[in-house]
């Protein structure tokens, strides 16, 4: 059984890929805790739907978005939904400098590349693959060393 409270649902999934395939034209539901779990899921598939010409009724709460009054509460409902969307945007921009204020550090980590193991070992033969997992580093951080360094020079010792 999938939780509710998760914001991918299979049966949900389903009735937007319906809704894609225009199968129907309208979406009756009870209540829309029912339906959507967040104002943002509801604000997204509303939007959908409307830009799809589906319409969308929820008996409890008396919304019919074929009706004038049905948009302006749906437009409601965005507005909300963006609101909400930039208070967590400022709250997290507060607390990301709140943290480089107290001298935090943020980002991935620094890792120091060794270009010139790299191009010894690449031109040995070694895949890109033996490489990343010899030195301990993702298979894309090797594939970007290697395009910004270009073809490696092997340096002949002469001997």
């Amino acid at each position: 059984m999938m939780s509710g409270s998760k914001e991918s649902r299979p049966a949900l999934n389903r009735l937007l890929a319906d809704a894609k395939r225009r199968r129907f034209s309208g979406v009756l539901v009870y209540r829309y805790d029912r339906f959507a779990r967040s104002l943002r899921q509801l604000v997204n598939a509303l939007s959908e739907f409307d830009a799809l010409g589906i319409h969308f009724i929820s008996l409890h709460e008396g919304v019919d978005t074929s009706t004038p009054n049905g948009r302006l509460v749906f437009g409601i409902f965005a507005r909300i939904a963006e609101f909400e969307r930039e208070l967590i945007r400022s709250r997290v921009r507060s607390g990301l400098a709140a943290a480089r204020a107290r001298g935090k550090r943020l980002g991935r980590p620094r890792m120091f590349v060794d270009v010139a193991t790299i191009g010894r070992l690449r031109a040995q033969g070694r895949t890109v693959r033996a490489i990343a997992a010899e030195l301990g580093m993702s298979r894309s951080l090797v594939h970007k060393t290697i395009a910004n360094r270009g073809t490696f020079d092997v340096v002949n010792s002469g001997a």
